[in-house]
């Protein structure tokens, strides 16, 4: 900004207020200003700008989830969000189950000066980290779990209501033996979406679900689809209750010389990236992990409050269709 300035024989105030759509400069300098701006290629730096104000202004992302098509969209959706109320965002590694590692990730982005933190799955519902973040005094936003602390706010879908519409979906298509690949016992969605499949086979005489335990990982639905085809009669099809498990389904499909759909349908949840990455592309549950995130930051930033429910989408793809007669 000072080259720019002595290029055009003004402050570097006036430059600033130039960049920055100030009305009190003169339309002959404002266009001298610009003409010198548009020759060098001069680009604010977004950054330098937040750490010029008085104060700054910073919020924290934590993350430690095993996907790394749901922290695609998560970090998406967060930079995007602070980006749009001008804030910083500070990201820290986590561990869960190592409450000192939680502890010290929480008090790394407190030490840094965030305001306030938004906290992804499983995060959310553990002791150590919400106690870490109470004590720090930070605002949080807990994505995809319930609200365990007073003051958390938290943002989530109907995981029962989502996991009862898309295997109401595939009974609906014929199916009357579902397989379900439940995510990671320590979150409160695992159990929901377990519970939403089974409540909805259970209103259809004569179907049947066999669940088999994962963790969210795509190696864990690879087993689990393998456990799953292991059974007689296999089931027809096979809800996971994320894209990356639905995506380890397909491949024990694959592995055990049967198609999908023609043999077995598969369905996921989340609908990330790789839900349209992977062939044949997935039938899911659209859960908006990066305008979730987004949201998160813009109530950090503008302390706002929220609503805890977020709409879910049903997504028809490739991946299911009716059973083989």
């Amino acid at each position: 900004m000072g080259d720019i300035a002595r290029l055009a024989g003004v402050s570097p105030m006036t430059v600033s207020r130039v960049v920055n759509g100030d009305a009190r400069v003169r339309e002959a300098t404002r266009e001298r200003v610009e003409a010198i701006i548009r020759e060098t290629g001069y680009v604010p730096d977004p950054a330098a700008r937040i750490l010029a104000r008085a104060g700054g202004g910073r919020i924290g992302l934590l993350y430690a989830n095993p996907s790394s098509a749901y922290l695609a969209e998560l970090l998406s959706g967060a930079l995007d969000g602070a980006r749009s109320v001008g804030l910083l965002l500070l990201i820290e590694p986590s561990r869960p189950g190592a409450p000192d590692e939680e502890r010290e990730a929480v008090q790394r982005l407190a030490a840094g000066g965030a305001q306030g933190v938004i906290v992804p799955p499983p995060l959310g519902e553990s002791a150590a980290t919400l106690d870490a973040i109470a004590q720090s005094g930070m605002k949080a936003v807990v994505l995809a779990a319930p609200a365990l602390r007073e003051g958390l706010i938290s943002l989530r879908v109907d995981d029962q209501g989502a996991a009862h519409e898309m295997t109401r979906h595939l009974l609906g298509l014929g199916h009357r033996l579902v397989g379900f690949v439940e995510g990671h016992r320590d979150q409160s969605a695992s159990a929901d979406r377990r519970q939403g499949a089974q409540a909805a086979v259970d209103a259809v005489a004569g179907a049947k679900m066999w669940a088999e335990a994962g963790d969210f990982t795509y190696r864990s639905g690879f087993e689990a689809g393998q456990r799953l085809l292991a059974r007689s009669p296999r089931p027809t099809a096979i809800f996971a209750s994320n894209d990356d498990m639905a995506a380890g389904v397909l491949a024990a499909v694959h592995a055990a010389g049967l198609s999908t759909p023609g043999d077995i349908s598969v369905a996921g949840f989340d609908d990330t990236y790789l839900a349209a990455s992977v062939w044949p592309t997935l039938t899911t549950i659209r859960q908006p992990v990066a305008e979730m995130a987004r949201s998160a930051a813009v109530i950090l930033g503008r302390d706002g409050e929220a609503e805890g429910a977020v709409p879910h989408q049903f997504i028809a793809r490739e991946s299911t269709a009716p059973p083989h007669d």
